[in-house]
C-alpha cells in the first residue's frame, strides 16, 4: 500500500518541517523539565501532607484526652457549661500561589481570643489544654487541606504534562522526522534526474555542434 504524505516534496515544505521539528524538540525539552519539577514538587507536598496529618492526629488525640480529663475532674455538666463560655473568633484566609502555572491554595487560620472564658475556680488546666490543642489542630487541618488540594491539582497537571511529552516524543517528532526523510529523498531523486537530464542535453548539443 502506498504511503500518503501530508506535504508536497518541495524545499519550502522541507524548511517548514525542519522548523516545526526544531520547535517540537524545544517544546519536548521544556515539557520534560516541567514534568520533572512538578513531580519533585508533588513528592514534597505528599511528604508534608503525611507529616501534617500525623501532627494533626496527635493534636486531636491530645485535645480529646484533655477534654475527657476535664469531664472526669469537673463532671460532664460543668465541663459542658465551661466549654460553652469559650469565646474565640476564627478567620480562615485562602490565598493562591502558583507552581509551574498550577494554582495552589495557601490557607492561613487566625484566632482572636476573648478571655477569660470561664471562672478559674474548679476549671482546672485540662480544659485550657484542650482549647490550645484544638486551636493548633484546626490550624494544621487548614494547612493539610491546602496540601491535599495542591497534591490533587499537581497530580492532574503531571498527567497532562506526561500526555503532552508522550505525544511529542511518540507522534509529533517521529512524524516530522519521517516527513523530512521522505521529502529529502524526493528532492535528492529529483536532483539526480535533473543532473542526468542536463548531462544528456549537454551531450546532445555537443554532438550537434
Amino acid at each position: 500500500m502506498a504511503t500518503k504524505h501530508q506535504y508536497a516534496p518541495t524545499k519550502t515544505n522541507l524548511n517548514k518541517l525542519k522548523d516545526e521539528l526544531k520547535f517540537a524538540k524545544q517544546g519536548y525539552e521544556l515539557l520534560d523539565q516541567k514534568r520533572t519539577i512538578l513531580i519533585m514538587e508533588l513528592m514534597r507536598l505528599i511528604d508534608q501532607a503525611t507529616e501534617f496529618e500525623e501532627r494533626a492526629d496527635a493534636l486531636l488525640a491530645s485535645a480529646y484526652k484533655a477534654l475527657r480529663d476535664s469531664v472526669v475532674a469537673n463532671g460532664r455538666l460543668n465541663a459542658y457549661a465551661q466549654a460553652l463560655t469559650v469565646n474565640i473568633e476564627s478567620e480562615i484566609v485562602v490565598d493562591n500561589r502558583r507552581i509551574m502555572g498550577v494554582s495552589i491554595p495557601a490557607v492561613t487560620t487566625h484566632f482572636v481570643d476573648h478571655p477569660p472564658y470561664y471562672s478559674g475556680y474548679g476549671a482546672g488546666s485540662a480544659l485550657d489544654e484542650a482549647v490550645i490543642a484544638f486551636k493548633q489542630a484546626v490550624q494544621l487541618m487548614g494547612r493539610l487541606a491546602e496540601l491535599k488540594i495542591g497534591i490533587m491539582r499537581l497530580a492532574h497537571e503531571v498527567k497532562r504534562t506526561i500526555r503532552k511529552v508522550n505525544a511529542l516524543d511518540r507522534i509529533a517528532i517521529p512524524s516530522a522526522q519521517g516527513q523530512i526523510r521522505v521529502i529529502e529523498s524526493h528532492l535528492e531523486e529529483s536532483e539526480r534526474d535533473m543532473f542526468v537530464l542536463m548531462k544528456s542535453v549537454k551531450q546532445h548539443l555537443q554532438k550537434r555542434q
